[in-house]
């Protein structure tokens, strides 16, 4: 078959397509194909936080040219052409929240037990600075990189570290390549100064980059942490947007007059990124990193030192309290995604992390283990790890990581048009940007047109509560579970001073199989927001049942389900009864217009639908219970 056929039988069989969509669709809809319009399929796209689109499918009409291999320039394939494919990603994990002979110990066992890469809080939050020594002794630094997290002590930490390697270097370490000791010192002021977080300033950051390039070892001083504008409510191509243009800050920085060489300068950076449970999102978000810092070097003449580090970490505000351990599932595709993105190194946050530690009655080293389990089941028993770049030439892929690279070069450039990332910091810039998504995905949330699983959809009531003090304090990530759970802290203290939940009575009118429905969408929504739905089953008007449930609920506000024909026969004798029988407020679950007839106290006085601002519905909902209950 000739090119020109071949590309004629695509269009053929796309169009064919077009026209199944068009039929499906105009079923659904009860109109007219041809009222569809010629792209019908536009209809069933997406469209991510970043503006990118998603199509319902692609075809070879969305292939794009070939990438190159991995470790050659543009990078979208990987930094390392020769990375241990038996191996795969190395597996890091966070240490240095206890004492340094404690986490001592914790590393060693966790190197025996498949941990490759260490993350080591020093300093204020973390293990002393005078104590680095003890709680890296017998740590073979060049099989087990190091990154270090010591805030505002970067600079005497580092400096610590260093003279580690030195004294194990005069003592016959046994390290002949030098360079294969990894270690990155955790400078980060660009970003944290973004995030709040305490650090070094930029002029100690660059004296630092400065110590750094001078030693055999490979040493990155500087950290672009992205994941401070992830956690901050950030899209993917936003996060990567901010990131390079700090990340450019700190090339002008450290080639300034007297500084290091361009090459010398890309040389100290290494980059942090959020990993999400949208996997294939995550698996193009870490290509198209790549693929935009690559441009930044070869625009900066320096193509082959284009090659940064990536860590990739999982979202932090994709964790959620109540129902923690769906944050199983969450960390599971969020490394998967990152592992077979390219990311050099993944560090998995344990599930129970938005949390204090015992909440959930397990122990630290339990989460810990689960965590990195996680990633050791995708490599050794899913093998991820044995081919580069896997995603390779799916269309689908291909497309994502393209896109997100676009648009994360569109706000690259915004941010150099203001005069740059500092200017543009101050200006408030990236924030508002990063506010109006984070407003934007809230409102999804809120609406549950995006699905937080074991909070704004299918919600566990029935788990312990938890006290004031489970919550993590200094807590700084806007997670996406927040206004939900808030909900939920205030059913647990209702709880808590009344030996009872919130309750909302159901009002399930007709057969199971007219309000089976409602009651079921009712009961999810109320559970949502930590009220307890009684179902008595059906009640029949005009008889003693809806009084008899009034009475044994003990309920103040009930919710009719049903469908809207039978809302037409019986909502207003319904809502007479309810109000009789001591209900202060009824709502109904469906639209408004299904009792378009009704009025006066025979009227619901809401309506309980899938578009609502469930947040909202409730908040309010919760007011009018706790205000009934004090009266």
């Amino acid at each position: 078959m000739s090119l020109a056929s071949e590309a004629e039988a695509v269009e053929q069989a796309y169009a064919e397509w077009q026209r199944s969509v068009a039929g499906v669709l105009a079923k659904s809809r009860r109109v007219d194909a041809a009222e569809l319009g010629p792209e019908p399929q536009k209809l069933l796209e997406t469209v991510t936080y970043d503006g990118v689109t998603v199509a319902p499918l692609y075809s070879p009409r969305d292939e794009r040219p070939e990438q190159t291999l991995p470790g050659s320039f543009p990078y979208v394939r990987g930094v390392d052409a020769h990375r241990d494919v038996n191996a795969g990603w190395l597996v890091s994990a966070q240490f240095g929240t206890t004492s340094a002979a404690d986490t001592n110990r914790t590393i060693l066992d966790s190197l025996e037990n498949g941990v490759s890469a260490l993350w080591l809080k020093a300093g204020v939050d973390g293990v002393p600075v005078a104590d680095l020594a003890a709680a890296l002794d017998g740590v073979l630094l060049d099989l087990a990189p190091l990154t270090l997290d010591a805030g505002a002590e970067a600079s005497a930490a580092a400096r610590a570290v260093l003279a580690l390697l030195d004294a194990r270097a005069e003592a016959g370490d046994g390290v002949s390549d030098r360079s294969s000791i990894r270690v990155h010192l955790g400078a980060a002021p660009l970003t944290s100064s973004f995030s709040g977080a305490a650090d070094v300033d930029l002029v100690e950051a660059v004296e630092l980059a400065a110590l750094a390039a001078a030693r055999t070892e490979t040493v990155h001083a500087i950290t672009v942490d992205g994941t401070a504008f992830h956690n901050a409510g950030a899209g993917d191509a936003e996060e990567l947007g901010a990131a390079i243009a700090a990340g450019l800050e700190y090339l002008r920085a450290l080639t300034a007059e007297n500084g290091l060489t361009i090459g010398a300068a890309m040389q100290q950076l290494a980059f942090r990124y959020s990993a999400t449970d949208d996997q294939f999102q995550t698996i193009a978000k870490f290509r198209a990193a790549r693929l935009v810092w690559a441009r930044i070097a070869q625009v900066c003449g320096a193509s082959d030192f284009g090659g940064a580090p990536q860590h990739a970490v999982t979202s932090a505000a994709m964790m959620a309290q109540r129902d923690p351990w769906v944050n199983m599932l969450r960390t599971t595709l969020a490394a998967f995604g990152a592992g077979v993105g390219g990311a050099d190194a993944v560090t998995v946050l344990p599930f129970d992390v938005a949390l204090a530690d015992g909440t959930l009655g397990v122990t630290k080293s339990f989460s810990s283990r689960i965590a990195r389990n996680t990633q050791l089941l995708l490599l050794e028993e899913s093998h991820l790890g044995r081919v580069l770049d896997p995603s390779a030439g799916s269309w689908y892929v291909e497309d994502l990581t393209q896109q997100i690279a676009a648009t994360a070069w569109e706000f690259f450039q915004e941010i150099e048009a203001a005069g740059g990332y500092l200017a543009a910091l101050e200006a408030g810039i990236v924030s508002d940007r990063i506010a109006a998504t984070k407003a934007k995905r809230d409102s999804d949330i809120a609406h549950r047109k995006t699905p937080v699983t074991g909070v704004n959809e299918f919600p566990n009531l029935g788990e312990e509560p938890l006290s004031a003090a489970a919550v993590e304090p200094g807590q700084v990530v806007a997670r996406y579970a927040a206004a939900f759970e808030a909900l939920r802290d205030r059913s647990d203290a209702f709880l808590s001073a009344g030996g009872a939940r919130p309750t909302v009575l159901l009002a399930p009118l007709g057969s199971v199989a007219e309000h089976n429905v409602r009651t079921t969408f009712a009961s999810n929504l109320l559970a949502s927001g930590g009220i307890d739905a009684v179902n008595p089953g059906q009640l029949e008007v005009g008889a003693d049942a809806i009084s008899a449930a009034v009475k044994a609920s003990g309920a103040t506000v009930a919710v009719l389900c049903g469908t809207d024909k039978r809302y037409g026969e019986n909502a207003a004798a319904a809502v007479a009864e309810l109000r009789a029988a001591g209900i202060t407020k009824v709502l109904l679950a469906g639209p408004e217009k299904a009792v378009a007839d009704a009025t006066g106290e025979n009227r619901p006085d809401g309506f309980l639908t899938a578009r609502i601002d469930a947040v909202s519905a409730l908040t309010e909902l919760l007011d009018f219970i706790e205000t009934g209950s004090s009266k």
